[in-house]
């Protein structure tokens, strides 16, 4: 969806200043709300989770850190889940009655945070691209969940590799199923994507889901 979330190649955000040492967490609370995430019941769907975070409003989207949307998007996935309460969330404790199961018992943790996880899948269709072929995004403005940047939408690209078959995010973001289409990754030269100002010895490479792309 086109949203505040969606920066890429856009001027006038400030420079990006990488921080020396940086940990991984910088508060203590940080830590708690990414244990939260994991462990919650929602977690089995990671596109819903990032489709949440895009439907924060602008000004507040832009006002928080990293881990403030994390939060808002994990309160509000499980209330609209109806594992938790408004006033549970307000109390800080769970109501008596039947609780939900954590996705996670203590002693599935290390495992499920050191173990490869892939999103790739099969399906029996063919892929409609081949590397060297060229290719221009589509004009796509969902409202709903994307993967397609803004910046390249409408431009032209190379195709450099085939990925095989993915989750298809703008679906299984929605409840739709995997829906696995065809990835791609395809090249970009700074020119086409910021005008003949940009140094045409750079470019980038972007992965892109099939229904993306159209021949150009």
């Amino acid at each position: 969806m086109n949203g505040v979330h969606d920066m890429g190649g856009m001027h006038g955000l400030g420079a990006i200043a990488p921080e020396a040492d940086e940990p991984v967490f910088h508060h203590p609370w940080e830590g708690r709300v990414h244990a939260l995430t994991i462990a919650s019941p929602t977690r089995g769907n990671i596109d819903a989770g990032r489709h949440q975070r895009e439907l924060i409003p602008g000004p507040q989207y832009l006002a928080m850190t990293y881990y403030e949307k994390w939060f808002r998007s994990l309160t509000e996935l499980l209330l609209k889940s109806a594992f938790v309460t408004l006033a549970e969330l307000a109390q800080g404790r769970a109501a008596p009655g039947p609780k939900a199961e954590p996705r996670l018992a203590a002693e599935a943790v290390q495992p499920a945070m050191t173990r490869p996880a892939s999103y790739l899948r099969e399906t029996p269709t063919q892929p409609a691209f081949q590397v060297g072929d060229a290719v221009r995004c589509r004009n796509l403005n969902p409202t709903g969940h994307t993967r397609l940047p803004r910046y390249v939408r409408g431009h032209a690209g190379q195709v450099v590799a085939w990925r095989g078959a993915h989750v298809f995010p703008d679906a299984n973001a929605h409840g739709q199923g995997e829906d696995p289409r065809h990835l791609y990754s395809v090249r970009f030269t700074a020119p086409e994507l910021w005008g003949e100002a940009a140094s045409p010895r750079d470019s980038i490479h972007l992965d892109l889901w099939e229904p993306y792309l159209e021949r150009a």
